[in-house]
C-alpha cells in the first residue's frame, strides 16, 4: 500500500471502477481514452481514477463538462 497525505484524493483501479459499473476493465480504459472519465497515470504507467468523479458519474452527473440537450 502506498503512503498518502491526509488530504490525498482516493484513487481507484480500473478493476474497481469496472466492478462499480458492472463492466469489463477494458471498457473503463476505453471510456478514459474517449474522454468520458479522467485518468491519472501512476509512475508505472497504470491508470487510476478519482473516486469522487467515478461516484458522480455513477449518479448521472456529467464529469466537469456542461452538456447541452441531446
Amino acid at each position: 500500500m502506498t503512503a498518502r497525505t491526509p488530504d490525498a484524493e482516493p484513487l481507484l483501479t480500473p478493476a474497481e471502477v469496472a466492478t462499480m459499473f458492472r463492466v469489463d476493465p477494458k471498457t473503463v480504459t476505453r471510456w478514459a481514452k474517449a474522454g468520458k472519465l479522467t485518468s491519472i497515470r501512476t509512475l508505472g504507467g497504470h491508470r487510476r481514477y478519482r473516486e469522487a468523479e467515478v461516484r458522480a458519474l455513477l449518479q448521472g452527473i456529467p464529469a466537469q463538462q456542461q452538456r447541452g440537450p441531446e
